[in-house]
């Protein structure tokens, strides 16, 4: 939507302005359109004096920068070493990150009202191009040499410390949620068992959701936004949304392209994501903890217990 200064925003929009004015970026400050979906960053999108369109991204709390300065070294890396775009970050402070806005469109955005995703094409109907150019893509980040993420700063995990931070990060949900035994004993299963995982780490993007995801009228991916949860781990990371979306016969669908694309698959490559997509309210719970809000604590109780009845 976009609105003038309203009582909601206009003191975090007037800082936005002066910490880009601070930084050589002069503003249109006649309207800003504000995005409020991310849980991480408000965003606000805006023209400068000459024309140009900028993204705006405001950190919501602490532990946002403290990511975002690992996603700022995530950029630097794989920036060139992709067949799509991603941002180029000219501001980065603890107050602003801002960056040109990228082409292309996100394939779909949040329905804050219903909770949904609102799709820029019908589901349904996305073209071979997309899944095509999305695997292509993928391949391409999880190809991106270690040595050379390592020399960026990157964070880097094994597969078993990937692994072991998944288990640890249930071990900590435990003192806060109430996690059934029926769904604890599924996680235990799938950590527990060696032919589900992977034997290799890759750079993941981290948080693949339909938003993050540029596409062009032809339906060809074009960029990639959002890089904060990104890191060499768990390459299946990057499927389990779409997963989610698409369900099974379209993520071995997608698996396949990916292979052809040059990606690394193994025989309980589609399992383990499945499983990873069973784990997902553990993810969500440890946000919940992160922000300490009781709004997201109860999204996580309900998906525990949503996940739970299945």
């Amino acid at each position: 939507m976009t609105i003038q200064h309203t009582n909601d925003h206009s003191s975090q929009i007037d800082e936005m302005i002066a910490v880009a004015r601070a930084n050589g970026l002069r503003l249109n400050t006649k309207q800003i359109e504000i995005n409020e979906s991310g849980m991480d960053f408000l965003v606000a999108f805006a023209k400068d004096d000459a024309g140009e369109a900028w993204v705006l991204r405001k950190p919501r709390r602490a532990d946002v920068w403290e990511r975002a300065v690992n996603e700022q070294k995530v950029l630097t890396l794989v920036s060139g070493r992709l067949p799509v775009q991603v941002p180029d970050w000219r501001i980065c402070t603890p107050e602003l990150i801002a960056y040109p806005l990228l082409g292309g469109r996100p394939v779909a955005s949040v329905d804050p009202a219903a909770g949904g995703y609102v799709w820029l094409y019908e589901q349904q109907s996305l073209s071979d191009a997309f899944f095509d150019s999305l695997a292509e893509a993928l391949a391409a980040l999880h190809g991106i040499d270690h040595a050379a993420a390592a020399k960026a700063g990157v964070r880097i995990k094994s597969p078993r410390e990937a692994r072991d931070a998944f288990a640890a990060n249930i071990e900590e949900i435990k003192r806060s949620f109430t996690i059934p035994d029926k769904l604890h004993a599924r996680w235990s299963a799938w950590l527990s068992t060696d032919s589900f995982w992977p034997d290799h780490s890759a750079l993941h993007h981290g948080d693949l959701h339909p938003p993050h995801i540029l596409v062009d009228e032809a339906q060809r991916v074009t960029g990639l936004i959002d890089w904060t949860e990104a890191e060499i781990a768990d390459p299946g990371k990057d499927f389990v949304i779409y997963f989610a979306l698409f369900g099974e016969e379209g993520l071995r669908d997608l698996l396949r392209r990916y292979e052809r694309a040059g990606g690394i698959v193994w025989p309980r490559m589609h399992e383990h994501i499945a499983e990873q997509w069973a784990a997902y309210p553990a993810i969500v719970a440890k946000f919940a903890l992160i922000t300490g809000k009781e709004a997201d604590m109860e999204m996580a109780r309900g998906m525990i217990a949503n996940w739970s009845a299945e």
